[in-house]
């Protein structure tokens, strides 16, 4: 039984079109260049497919709702960066569709903690023949406008990040430079200026006040260890971890650096890192700047951050033996894998 047959579902076998959301953006054009050789791919599966070429957010999240909204469509692929997957996987939570992903972006944190291939072929075949797990999805949703809600796959932050990834993208947008060299310039730009924000945690309970450089919110807990830090061993705990400085300086944010390279971050006096389902963020700010999986919008605080269980379902490849519901082909990432001969629609 494929990942097709499961996404079919019991009674709608003869219904299960894969739709490709691929950002021609991504990968330095590799999408673009990779649609054609997809749908030979797909048709040569035996899986009829319709391929979508988004030119940009609005685009991306226009042809993933039209796909969710779809009942000849069981499994929405997103082609591109942790961004595109995040706007595809955003109109998927709660609907039942199915996710794949075909990494093409720069990092692809999301692809690589669920052990998913980064070749492209390999990665599409996992869609066709390999299997569904439920993975968790993060929350944050603003208290002063409850239609103001954004999910993430791997992480939400504020402070330093958000105003980050807007200097770069105006200096993208104004001088046309390249997004690692824009990126660069832009961080010498915000760590000139520095700005701290003043907020109130509480992490289910646990109650922190902090004047901070930065707060960090990861979908399920981010390995601190030497050589594993910024991945993530599971996806599936149903927790979110929290990491907030105290007002250090540029000096201290550099020692932090240094001792996260060397696994000693959660040593530091400076360092607050828990679990924690539920966390709720306050601030004597009118608006902030939110990151999720590194897009940034405006939001009015307070700020209510949550953990989905296994809200996602997502096509990985077949596990090895002796592997019992890993998320990926290696073993980590895990989610909670479906019975994909019960119609995918339960989970063990």
């Amino acid at each position: 039984m494929t990942v097709a047959d499961g996404a079919r579902g019991r009674d709608s076998a003869a219904r299960a079109c894969v739709a490709v959301v691929l950002n021609a953006k991504a990968g330095a054009g590799e999408c673009e260049r990779e649609s054609a050789r997809l749908e030979e791919f797909f048709a040569g599966s035996g899986v009829e497919s319709r391929v979508t070429l988004a030119r940009g957010g609005e685009e991306i999240g226009a042809a993933a709702r039209r796909a969710a909204r779809d009942d000849e469509t069981g499994i929405v692929v997103a082609g591109g960066g942790d961004g595109t997957v995040n706007a595809v996987a955003s109109q998927l939570v709660g609907t039942g569709k199915v996710l794949g992903v075909l990494p093409f972006g720069t990092l692809n944190h999301f692809a690589k903690d669920l052990g998913l291939p980064l070749d492209a072929e390999e990665a599409a075949r996992a869609v066709v023949a390999g299997r569904i797990v439920r993975v968790d999805v993060g929350e944050v949703r603003s208290q002063t406008d409850e239609s103001d809600v954004h999910y993430f796959l791997n992480n939400s932050s504020l402070g330093l990040y958000p105003v980050l990834v807007r200097e770069r993208e105006k200096l993208q947008q104004r001088l046309g430079r390249g997004k690692w060299a824009a990126a660069f310039w832009a961080g010498v730009t915000v760590l000139r200026r520095y700005p701290f924000v003043s907020v109130r945690l509480d992490a289910d309970g646990r109650e922190l006040r902090r004047r901070t450089p930065f707060v960090f919110v990861g979908n399920n807990e981010y390995q601190l260890d030497a050589f594993r830090v910024g991945t993530r061993a599971r996806l599936d705990a149903g927790l979110l971890s929290l990491h907030v400085t105290r007002a250090i300086s540029r000096l201290g944010l550099a020692r932090l650096a240094l001792r996260a390279l060397f696994g000693r971050l959660r040593e530091d006096k400076d360092f607050d890192s828990l679990a924690a389902r539920e966390v709720w963020i306050e601030t004597r700010h009118s608006r902030l700047r939110v990151a999720t999986d590194g897009e940034v919008n405006i939001m009015r605080p307070p700020l209510r951050y949550r953990v989905l269980p296994g809200a996602l379902r997502v096509c990985v490849p077949p596990a090895r033996g002796g592997e019992e519901g890993a998320g990926g082909a290696d073993g980590r990432g895990r989610g909670n894998e479906e019975n994909a001969r019960r119609g995918g629609g339960e989970t063990r």
